[in-house]
C-alpha cells in the first residue's frame, strides 16, 4: 500500500526537479537519485537493490522533464538543433553501455561512484566561465567521442547529461542560455535510452515491490513526471531572465549534500 505521505514526497520532489531542470538544462538525476534512495529505503526496498531502482526510476522520470524543459527553451530560441543531432548517436550508444554497467555493479560501489562524480560536478559549478572564445562550430569525431562519454556517465549515475553537456558547450563558447536549452534537448535521447537499458537490465530481477518494471518504479515515475512537467517551464523562464552564477553555486552545494546523504544511507 502506497501511503499519502510517500506520494506527497514524490510530488514535491517532482516540483523541485522540474524547476531545476528548466533552470540549468539538467535532467534532475543529481537531485532525484539520493532522495529516491532514501524514500525507497523508507518503503523497505532491499538494500542491495535500492540504488539500482533509484537510478532506473530517475532515468525514466527525466523523459517528461526533458520534454517539458526543451519545449520551453525551444520556444525562446534557446536550442541549437544541429548540435543536438550531432550528439544524439553518441549519447544513445553510450547510455545503453552505461545502463548495463550500472546493473552489474553493487549498491555500495554505485553509491561511492555517484558521490565522487557528483562532487566533481559540484566543484565545476564554482568555476568561472572561460574568457577566450573557441569556435562554436562543433563537428567531427571529437563531438562523437564526447557524446559517447556523456551518455555512458549519464546512464551510470542516472542524470540527464546536463551536468556534463552544459560545461562542454560552455567550454566551446556556446552562450550559457543556449547551452542550457541545447543540453535539455540532448537529455531526451539519454533518458529514453537509459530507461530502456534499466528496464531490460532489471527485467529478471525479483524486487519485492508492486508496480515495478525492471529497475523502474512506476508510481514514482508518474508522480514526479506530472509535477516536474508543470515547473520545468518556470525554470526555463527564470534561466532566460535571471543571472545564473549564484544559482549554479547553490546548486553545486545542493548536489554535494544530497550525494553525501545517499552515500550515508546505503553504507
Amino acid at each position: 500500500m502506497i501511503s499519502i505521505e510517500f506520494i506527497l514526497a514524490l510530488l514535491l520532489l517532482g516540483v523541485v526537479v522540474g524547476f531545476f531542470a528548466g533552470l540549468f538544462g539538467i535532467g534532475g538525476g543529481g537531485i532525484m537519485v539520493p532522495i529516491l534512495t532514501s524514500l525507497f529505503l523508507w518503503q523497505s526496498v532491499p538494500l542491495e537493490q535500492v540504488v539500482h531502482l533509484a537510478l532506473g526510476t530517475s532515468m525514466a522520470c527525466i523523459i517528461m522533464t526533458a520534454i517539458a524543459s526543451l519545449r520551453a527553451h525551444h520556444a525562446r530560441g534557446g536550442v541549437r538543433w544541429p548540435i543536438v543531432r550531432l550528439m544524439t548517436p553518441g549519447v544513445l550508444l553510450g547510455t545503453f553501455v552505461g545502463a548495463f554497467l550500472a546493473s552489474i555493479l553493487s549498491t555500495q560501489y554505485l553509491a561511492i561512484f555517484f558521490t565522487l562524480f557528483m562532487a566533481f560536478i559540484a566543484l565545476q559549478m564554482f568555476r568561472s566561465e572561460p574568457g577566450q572564445s573557441r569556435h562554436a562550430d562543433i563537428n567531427g569525431l571529437g563531438i562523437h567521442g564526447v557524446s559517447l562519454s556523456i551518455g555512458s556517465l549519464s546512464a551510470l549515475v542516472a542524470i540527464g547529461g546536463g551536468s556534463l553537456t552544459v560545461p562542454y558547450l560552455l567550454w566551446r563558447h556556446i552562450d550559457i542560455k543556449t547551452a542550457i536549452g541545447t543540453s535539455a534537448a540532448v537529455g531526451l535521447p539519454i533518458a529514453l535510452a537509459g530507461s530502456s537499458g534499466y528496464l531490460v537490465a532489471g527485467w529478471g530481477v525479483a524486487i519485492e515491490q508492486e508496480w515495478v518494471l525492471g529497475y523502474i518504479y512506476l508510481p514514482a515515475v508518474i508522480a514526479i513526471s506530472i509535477a516536474s512537467s508543470l515547473t520545468a517551464p518556470l525554470g526555463a523562464r527564470a534561466a532566460h531572465a535571471l543571472p545564473t552564477g549564484l544559482l549554479k553555486k547553490l546548486f553545486g552545494v545542493c548536489m554535494l549534500v544530497l550525494s553525501l546523504q545517499m552515500l550515508i544511507s546505503v553504507m
